[in-house]
This record gives structure tokens, sequence and C-alpha cells, in this order.
């Protein structure tokens, strides 16, 4: 899923900060390491791993830092509206894919 928002970000000259869920941070942190080895400076692509317990605090902290321009989302609904809500104060731009119910298998 990171992919989707981080490949326009980083066309866009943007600098990235990924969240990953604590069930799966491998994914982000490989991918992380691709785009450090393919030649970006580093601090263009970052992950911020975390637990169950530690998420909460991390997702308050992305919202409400003016410095953070966009929050890209996926996961369910009721989160979604709690992160819109501490992203309003800064007037983020917030991309959510919420709710869904579509599993997928990879061969």
């Amino acid at each position: 899923m990171i992919v989707r928002s981080l490949g326009a970000a980083l066309a866009a000259g943007c600098t990235v900060v990924s969240k990953p869920s604590p069930e799966t941070p491998l994914v982000a942190l490989m991918l992380a390491n691709l785009i450090k080895e393919s030649g970006f400076p580093p601090g263009v692509v970052n992950v911020v791993t975390s637990n169950y317990n530690q998420a909460p605090h991390i997702g308050v902290k992305l919202c409400t830092d003016e410095r953070v321009r966009h929050i890209s989302f996926t996961g369910s609904t009721q989160v979604g509206k709690e992160l819109l809500s501490l992203s309003a104060p800064t007037v983020k731009r917030c991309s959510m894919e919420l709710g869904g119910n579509s599993p997928f298998i990879v061969y």
C-alpha cells in the first residue's frame, strides 16, 4: 500500500514519513532501504515502526505536527474519522481508504 502514495510524493519532490501497521513493518523498511540504495539522499523516505500501544500516539503526533502537509491512511472508518479530526486544526490534506473488505492472495 505504501507504493501507491510513495511514488507520487517522491515524484513531486516531497519527503515521506511512513508509519506502517505493527503487523507488517518489514515491507516499508525494505522499500525504504531499496530507495536509499537507489541513490536518494538520507531522510527522503523515513519509516517509523511501532507496536499496537505506540501506534495511536504516533498517529496523533503526525496529524498535529504542522510540518506534515498530507496524511494518507488505509484502515478502519473509525480510525480514519479520528485522524481527520486531529488533522483539521492544521488544515492537512487527507487521503483515506476506509472500511474495505477486499482481501487478496498473492501466490
